[in-house]
């Protein structure tokens, strides 16, 4: 399974959209500043994981949350 997810830092107004194929680790990983690109921004809480079969599915559904409008989606669905 492949998971694509949004985590919003409690700090800022910022949100990552990721994929991975294990989403605690991957969320550990953020929450625990090993990525330099969010590191800055922790700590963070997790505002939405979707689930896919495939890879090629998951990378679609990220390439789009990445996009402004996927941004405004997540906005609108999420309570931020």
């Amino acid at each position: 399974m492949y998971y694509v997810y949004a985590i919003s830092s409690l700090k800022r107004r910022y949100i990552y959209v990721g994929m991975t194929d294990n989403i605690e680790r991957r969320f550990l990983q953020h929450q625990n500043g090993y990525e330099r690109t969010t590191a800055p921004y922790r700590p963070y809480k997790m505002i939405l994981v979707e689930e896919f079969i495939t890879r090629v599915e998951a990378r679609k559904r990220e390439k789009y949350l990445k996009s402004g409008v996927g941004k405004e989606w997540i906005k609108n669905r999420v309570n931020i």
